[in-house]
């Protein structure tokens, strides 16, 4: 018997719709389904299938060659004859291609099934996380035609938990001596503070860094749609969302956590990232006496945070001039992380105050506006 992908796919959507209670689905109940699936099927093309079905739902596959580059952050499948790589100097091509389109299929669906999510023609994309031995996890997307002209699409970002202190990213180059000075001072006055730059610029990295700089009696909760922050602190904790599930319930939203953390008595409340109406709950957060919160943004400069936070406000029914205020009060800095091709490093620290909001650069890597001092006020 010649086996068919189509077989193979079949299975996995199958494996994916079943309920994962339990532990997981045994050998026999993947045999029933070949079964089904096949209809008339010897025991030796039952096996062949069986194999090639545990081969497929272990690791990343062809990509795991990939994945296992020292530095590598991300993997980019663009149809069966594009795969690139990122390790921090920008795309890079790799020689890896597959043999056919229905083996990138093959292998998103299995991916997807891994994370408990479905892929197939009546759910073309899906999104999830996969936890790695090395104790690293995967995020994961893929889409499939004719969403994507190129051919099935798989997009793999490492998440490596951000576990460095704040001295050891002024080794690195990545923070200077004085931008660190100032930093400790604004953790040491409980000012609030947002993180921003591009992907992989480094936000959470930074952020976990400065939030060991914590005294240790307080208590830190981080809310995070994946778990990437673990600061060395001995009170942290930290709260992870959740996605539908098959039948399209049971999601949990950072909104959701933040509501369940504030009754939580936390002294900083953190975001892992700020990406929608958990911004309004936040700055209320922030502006009832937790005093210290800290988040990250997508964005490329301290001067376009008030816009993008306000596009996010939006969503929350928030109207500009209320965010723009509730901003102002509740947010004392703004760090800005940049990537480049020498590397991640802090490039700005701004100043926010006033209405309309003024955001004060007080320093740049490339410009000291202001000499800093080692504290902030």
């Amino acid at each position: 018997m010649s086996i068919d992908s189509g077989l193979i796919d079949r299975i996995h959507v199958r494996l994916a719709s079943r309920p994962r209670e339990g532990g997981g689905v045994n050998a026999a109940d993947v045999a029933a389904i070949v079964r089904e699936e096949a209809g008339v099927i010897s025991d030796l093309d039952l096996l062949d299938v069986l194999r090639i079905v545990r081969q497929e739902s272990h690791g990343a596959g062809p990509l795991d060659r990939i994945l296992g580059i020292p530095g590598v952050t991300d993997v980019l499948v663009n149809g069966a004859t594009e795969v690139w790589f990122d390790r921090g100097e920008g795309l890079e091509q790799a020689e890896l291609t597959f043999e056919s389109e229905e083996q990138v299929r093959q292998l998103a669906v299995r991916l997807a099934v891994a994370c408990g999510r479905r892929l197939d023609d009546a759910q073309p994309y899906a999104d999830g996380r996969l936890l790695r031995d090395d104790g690293t996890s995967i995020r994961i997307h893929a889409i499939v035609p004719p969403l994507s002209e190129a051919g099935t699409c798989i997009s793999l970002r490492v998440l490596r938990q951000a576990a460095l202190r704040l001295t050891q990213l002024v080794d690195a180059g990545t923070v200077t001596v004085e931008a660190a000075g100032v930093l400790r001072s604004v953790i040491e006055q409980r000012h609030s503070f947002l993180v921003v730059g591009g992907t992989g610029s480094g936000k959470t990295t930074l952020l976990s860094a400065l939030l060991a700089e914590v005294p240790e009696r307080e208590r830190i909760i981080c809310i995070e749609d994946t778990p990437e922050l673990r600061p060395l602190h001995p009170h942290v904790l930290n709260l992870v969302t959740r996605n539908l599930n098959i039948e399209g319930e049971g999601a949990v939203s950072m909104a959701d956590l933040l509501k369940q953390a504030l009754r939580m008595r936390p002294d900083r409340i953190v975001l892992g990232e700020i990406r929608g109406a958990e911004v309004v709950d936040l700055l209320a957060a922030l502006n009832t006496g937790h005093d210290g919160g800290a988040g990250t943004v997508h964005a490329n400069s301290a001067r376009e945070v008030p816009a993008r936070m306000e596009a996010l406000a939006m969503l929350g029914g928030l109207g500009a001039e209320a965010l723009q205020r509730q901003f102002s009060a509740a947010v004392r800095y703004i760090v800005v992380m940049e990537k480049s091709h020498v590397g991640r490093r802090v490039s700005e620290i701004a100043k926010v105050s006033g209405f309309p909001l003024q955001i004060e650069t007080i320093w740049k890597s490339d410009d000291q506006i202001f000499p800093l001092r080692g504290t902030a006020t």
